[in-house]
């Protein structure tokens, strides 16, 4: 599953750095906190993997 926007695929990053040790959960915010509780190593992995070539900033919530 690719990200759809490029807030996405960075929170993604960031949650996967916390869950693997090398950044603090408790400097999380937002999105990439609540993804780290809820995604596992190998979808955090995919949405951070994807290109931000041609994707929007944000994408909203509808």
């Amino acid at each position: 599953m690719p990200a759809k926007s490029k807030a996405q695929q960075m929170a993604a990053g960031a949650a996967l750095a916390a869950k693997r040790g090398e950044r603090k959960i408790s400097e999380l915010k937002g999105a990439s906190r609540e993804m780290v509780e809820t995604m596992t190593d190998k979808e955090l992995s995919e949405l951070a993997s994807t290109r931000r070539k041609g994707k929007p900033d944000h994408v909203s919530r509808d």
